[in-house]
């Protein structure tokens, strides 16, 4: 079973997932899954994976892949900020310090599930208050876990990232490539 015979169904609202999924040529359609927010009293880890399950399961096709992605700082999530304010709190809380971030995949294919979570541990600089106040003041941390993202104007943020950078940014891409590669699905 080919990619261009049914397209790959993204269960995901992220933008950055569906625009790397694209950049590989994948035939693609996004379904916006229901719920997918809520909160459920687990550990970061197995918190990134429930929502993923969810966000997966929530979605009808043959070839369907959702993700989530959970800061972890000292086993606390960090989700996506309220407001700009708690955005401030959070870059606070991460300023000079080194978290998770947690990327859960769920894969459905004809033929089986497969379900992991990647894991990187990214380290912050210290960060000045009027530093905290422009990152705030872009806007870009509202709609992102932990409220910054690596791949935008947070890349001045980082001190390093250990591990796959693009499971910082919301998708662990060589592995899902190399999952949908092994079961057929090429771009």
């Amino acid at each position: 079973m080919g990619g261009r015979e049914s397209p790959l169904i993204l269960a995901s609202r992220s933008p950055r997932r569906k625009a790397l999924l694209e950049a590989l040529g994948y035939p693609l359609r996004v379904v916006f899954p229901e719920g997918e927010e809520e909160d459920l009293d687990l550990p970061p880890k197995a918190l990134a994976q429930a929502l993923a399950r969810r966000k997966g399961e929530g979605v009808e096709g043959d070839w369907v892949l959702a993700a989530d992605t959970v800061v972890d700082l000292e086993g606390k999530v960090l989700g996506k900020p309220q407001d700009p304010e708690e955005n401030r709190l959070f870059l606070r809380l991460l300023s000079g310090r080194a978290h998770l971030v947690h990327t859960a995949l769920y894969l459905r294919t004809p033929h089986d599930v497969v379900e992991e979570v990647h894991t990187a541990r990214v380290r912050f600089r210290s960060l000045s208050e009027e530093e905290i106040a422009w990152y705030v003041g872009s806007g870009e941390g509202l709609d992102k876990a932990g409220g910054y993202g690596a791949q935008g104007l947070g890349m001045a943020l980082l001190e390093g990232v250990e591990g796959d950078f693009y499971t910082v940014v919301g998708l662990p891409v060589s592995r899902v490539f190399a999952l949908l590669w092994e079961r057929g699905f090429r771009p």
